[in-house]
C-alpha cells in the first residue's frame, strides 16, 4: 500500500496553510479555540499551529468533540458579481460589495478565490473582449466599437492595444491587415500541425486531423493578414517543434507572443515550469500560484492557451491522475505524456 504523503503532522500542517485541495478527504484539522474542525483547503483566517490538531477522519474529530465548520458559499453573488462587470459601465467593488452582503475586503477576496482576478482586472478583460468582438462585425467602425465595449478615452484603448488584441486596434478591426504573419504546416507524430509566429513570436500552434483545416482556421481569425508560409528561414522554427517531438530532451526554447490577462499568463508561464516527464493537478497548480481556490479559473486558462506544447498544458491532469480534456483531443495528451515519460525512462 502507498504511504499518504499527508501521513505526518509537518506534511498536513503545509497543506493546511497552502490550503492544498488535493488533501482533502486525507485528513482534517480541528481547532482548540473554536471546537471546529474543517477539510485542509477551507477558507476563512488560517488558524496558530499550536491551536490545531489532526484527525485521519471527520468522524475521528467528531468523537473527540469537533463540530464541522460551515461557510456561507458566495459563488453566486459573485457570478452575479461577474455578470455586472461585464456590462460597458460596470458598478463600483463598493456597489458590488453592497448587493454581495459583504464587505469590501470580504468581497475581494471571494472574488479573488473564485474567478483567480480582481474585479478591475476581470472588468478589464470583459472590455477587451467586448471590443474583440464589436471590431469583428463587419464595417465596424473604430470610434463605435470602443463606445460599444465601454471604452471613454480611445487613446488608452491604442496604447495597450497590443497587450490585448495582440496587433493594432486598426490591424484587428481589418482582420488582420498589415499584420505579417508566418507559418508552417505539415504532418508529425501527432497527426497535423500548424505554427504561426508574428514578429514578436509564437502566436498559434495548432494540432488536428487535416492541413487544410488548420490553415483555413488561421485565416479565419485573420483574413486581412499576410500569411506567408514560403519562408524558408521559419520552416527550421517547425523542424525544431519536430525534433522536440521526436525527442522531449531537446530544449524548446522558442519566443512566444502571448496575449491574455495578468493571470491567464502566470498560469502559462507556470506551465513552462513542470518538469519533462511530470504532472500536477489543476488544483496543486492554483496552489503554486498562492491561489489554492482558483482551480476552475486555472482550467479556464489551461483551455485557452493556443501554444500547445511550448506551453504544456498537456502536463496537467485531473486530481485522482485521470486524463482530463484537451483542446486537441484526449488521445494526443495521451501520446505527449506517454512520449514525455519514455524520455526521462532513457536518461
Amino acid at each position: 500500500m502507498t504511504a499518504s504523503p499527508y501521513a505526518t503532522d509537518d506534511a498536513r500542517w503545509q497543506a493546511v496553510q497552502q490550503r492544498n485541495a488535493d488533501a482533502d478527504g486525507h485528513f482534517v484539522y480541528a481547532v482548540l479555540s473554536s471546537g471546529c474542525y474543517a477539510q485542509p483547503s477551507a477558507g476563512g483566517r488560517r488558524p496558530r499551529r499550536d491551536n490545531v490538531v489532526f484527525f485521519d477522519t471527520a468522524a475521528e474529530a467528531e468523537a473527540a468533540g469537533y463540530r464541522a465548520r460551515h461557510h456561507p458559499d458566495h459563488s453566486a453573488a459573485i457570478a452575479a458579481a461577474c455578470r455586472a462587470l461585464d456590462h460597458a459601465e460596470p458598478p463600483s467593488v463598493a456597489q458590488l460589495a453592497h448587493r454581495a452582503g459583504l464587505s469590501e475586503a470580504q468581497f475581494l477576496r471571494q472574488f479573488r478565490a473564485h474567478t483567480g482576478l480582481t474585479p478591475r482586472a476581470y472588468s478589464a478583460v470583459s472590455r477587451a473582449q467586448r471590443l474583440q468582438h464589436s471590431l469583428s462585425t463587419p464595417h465596424a467602425r473604430t470610434i463605435d466599437a470602443l463606445a460599444e465595449a465601454g471604452f471613454s478615452a480611445s487613446g488608452h484603448v491604442y496604447q495597450h492595444a497590443g497587450a490585448w488584441l495582440g496587433m493594432p486596434v486598426g490591424s484587428y478591426r481589418r482582420g488582420g491587415h498589415g499584420q505579417q504573419i508566418r507559418f508552417a504546416v505539415a504532418d508529425c507524430p501527432l497527426g497535423a500541425l500548424l505554427v504561426a509566429a508574428t514578429e514578436r513570436g509564437l502566436c498559434a500552434l495548432y494540432l488536428g486531423d487535416d492541413a487544410g483545416e488548420l490553415v483555413r482556421a488561421l485565416e479565419d481569425q485573420f483574413p486581412d493578414a499576410a500569411l506567408h508560409g514560403d519562408d524558408q528561414q521559419f520552416a527550421s522554427t517547425f523542424a525544431t517543434l519536430i525534433g522536440w517531438l521526436e525527442d522531449p530532451r531537446r530544449a524548446l526554447a522558442l519566443p512566444l507572443d502571448l496575449q491574455g490577462t495578468a493571470f491567464q499568463k502566470r498560469v502559462w508561464q507556470a506551465l513552462q515550469q513542470i518538469p519533462l516527464g511530470t504532472t500536477v493537478s489543476y488544483s496543486e497548480l492554483a496552489a503554486q500560484l498562492g491561489q489554492p481556490s482558483a482551480t476552475r479559473a486555472v482550467a479556464r486558462a489551461c483551455a485557452t492557451n493556443k501554444v500547445a506544447l511550448a506551453v504544456p498544458c498537456h502536463r496537467v491532469v485531473r486530481q485522482d491522475g485521470s486524463l482530463s480534456g484537451y483542446r486537441w483531443g484526449i488521445e494526443r495528451k495521451r501520446e505527449l505524456l506517454q512520449r514525455e515519460a519514455a524520455a526521462t525512462d532513457e536518461d
